[in-house]
């Protein structure tokens, strides 16, 4: 199965970008525009709008412009000229002037493309009939950007937005914005005291005592399923000397994605970026056999990977994470049983969120490490097992790892987004350059195969997803309150304190809101902090001696034995069910 081909929608987003460009530049002549590419989900275009002071309300009438302006557009005429009339047509614009004069050193033949009055210096990628095609699009927002990406230039205007076919499309889009910005991951965490960041370690979360809970209950879940199957964990030191990287060949092809330090001796270390050097040197600290063969390494040890500034996102891309991590030695004839066995795993820890996922075969970069033909050999491997397993998949060309061929786990959200959590990645190399053997069955040494693989992948990202996902009502068993209890008045504080220490001593998360407010407004407040369960204690209920519940999802309950709420909810805990 292949990836669907979208050179259609971006030359669509691309003539939009033109065409803004063509808005503004009628409504602000004095304004100079720069460049203008279609992006993933939409486009944009930077302008230096001089003294004019831009804000999202001028959006609308730049919209309306658009509109009008595209209904002359018949097409998209393509021109070629030489750079001297080139510099001499954007002569009052210093940024098209700097693209011409490097385009032109490169020997590029250079582009005009014209339509109605409008003309941009352009490589091309367009419609064919912009009047009829670009009718659905949508200005989103204003943003600051500089000039090719660098500090030192001037700080330009960007204008955001995105274009579709159909209007049910962009519609469809719209309405997944508006709901993305309720399920923001970062207002959800802050909100209900999961996780915070500051400024003094960028990218790095502080993980507060509810946020805790939540993530040592995915690592206990990820240990019991892993421990069922023969996983064993290990934990290996954060900080490695540069050799250790220099060998696994992450030194040639990552060091600018790590924390390096020197130590006044002069030696180089690196705070560890991934696990599987470290694996390596597990696997070779003794003699291996055959009958070792699988060995399932697992771990959840600390990384940390330099990220850019602009790109960092709360949990989705973070400088320090953990990740379920796993590196399984093992024969080539075991190649096929293992990886099955992952898309068994996969399949438990994704269901039980419910959520639909499908794969990616990444076959070989540009930038890689190896010898051809092994490749060749690992990319037909994990094509025939996708093939045979009857799993969803397309190719990624040229996306594997620098060391072998991959299937990434693209996850699909609540809101139809995709995300790439886990993955499974072939290596034929680094074993080999760490020189690990094992005694085959004929007597003679052999390098295992080594299977790199994570299936939430990075922990942050993954509870940044799932909360998106679920926009913050965790399942009961992953909540950090399971259960709030509400006295009505202060004369029901001590039958609320024996129900409370009845439900923790069956390990139920609980606590007790003993706050001087109306009963509406304790249960208002525990719906928005996702509390999947009420106990109302009054009156009635002391002289019962029962409670009166409530669900965060399905509302009241009415009357209960606290025995059966117990057993109930340790069912609905133990089978990790989600409403």
């Amino acid at each position: 199965m292949k990836q669907p081909d979208n050179n259609q929608l971006n030359n669509l987003r691309h003539s939009a970008a033109h065409l803004l460009a063509a808005a503004v530049m009628e409504l602000y002549p004095a304004a100079k525009r720069t460049i203008g590419p279609a992006i993933e989900n939409g486009f944009y275009y930077d302008f230096d709008f001089g003294d004019i002071k831009m804000s999202e309300e001028d959006l609308p009438k730049i919209e309306k412009k658009m509109h009008d302006i595209v209904k002359d557009w018949k097409n998209f005429d393509r021109i070629e000229i030489d750079s001297n009339v080139a510099m001499k047509q954007f002569s009052n614009n210093e940024y098209k002037q700097e693209l011409i004069q490097e385009f032109s050193e490169d020997g590029q033949k250079l582009t005009l493309y014209k339509s109605g009055e409008f003309v941009d210096l352009c490589r091309g990628g367009h419609i064919d009939n912009p009047d009829k095609e670009l009718k659905h699009f949508k200005l989103l927002k204003l943003a600051g950007a500089y000039w090719r990406g660098s500090e030192k230039n001037k700080m330009l205007t960007r204008i955001y937005g995105t274009a579709f076919p159909t209007k049910e499309e962009l519609d469809k889009y719209l309405w997944q914005l508006e709901e993305a910005e309720k399920r923001d991951h970062k207002k959800i965490g802050r909100e209900l005291e999961l996780f915070m960041f500051h400024q003094t370690a960028p990218g790095m979360p502080y993980w507060l005592p509810k946020g805790v809970i939540m993530y040592n209950e995915l690592i206990n879940f990820w240990r019991e399923e892993h421990k069922k199957r023969g996983y064993v964990e290990i934990a290996t030191p954060l900080i490695n000397k540069k050799d250790l990287y220099v060998t696994s060949g992450h030194w040639d092809h990552y060091k600018e994605n790590m924390f390096i330090s020197e130590t006044e001796e002069g030696e180089i270390y690196g705070l560890k970026p991934m696990n599987c050097p470290n694996a390596m040197v597990v696997f070779g600290s003794k003699t291996r056999s055959y009958r070792d063969l699988p060995m399932e390494l697992s771990d959840t040890d600390t990384l940390h990977r330099f990220e850019l500034s602009g790109t960092l996102n709360g949990l989705l891309r973070v400088r320090e994470f953990r990740q379920d991590d796993a590196h399984i030695f093992c024969t080539e004839e075991q190649i096929k049983q293992e990886v099955l066995e992952i898309f068994d795993i996969a399949e438990v820890f994704y269901s039980v969120f419910n959520i639909k996922y499908k794969f990616r075969l990444g076959t070989r970069p540009e930038n890689f490490m190896g010898d051809l033909k092994v490749w060749d050999k690992a990319e037909e491997s994990l094509k025939e097992i996708l093939d045979e397993s009857a799993k969803e998949y397309f190719v990624g060309e040229k996306e594997g790892a620098f060391y072998g061929p991959k299937i990434d786990i693209l996850m699909q959200d609540a809101l139809g987004r995709e995300w790439q959590t886990g993955t499974i990645q072939l290596d034929f190399q680094i074993p080999s350059r760490f020189k690990l053997t094992y005694a085959a069955e004929d007597g003679s040494e052999k390098t295992p195969v080594v299977i790199h693989r994570v299936i939430y992948g990075s922990l942050e990202r993954f509870i940044g997803v799932l909360i998106e996902h679920l926009a913050g009502n965790l399942p009961l068993w992953l909540a950090p309150v399971q259960v709030i209890i509400l006295p009505i008045a202060d004369r029901h504080l001590e039958y609320a304190s024996s129900v409370n220490r009845e439900l923790r001593t069956v390990n139920i998360r609980s606590e007790i809101d003993s706050r001087a407010e109306t009963l509406s407004a304790k249960i208002r407040d525990a719906q928005m902090q996702k509390i999947p369960y009420m106990i109302v204690i009054g009156d009635k209920e002391i002289e019962s001696g029962k409670l009166s519940v409530r669900s965060r999802d399905q509302g009241d309950l009415g009357s209960m034995d606290l025995k059966k709420f117990q057993q109930d909810i340790k069912i609905e805990i133990e089978e990790k069910r989600l409403k």
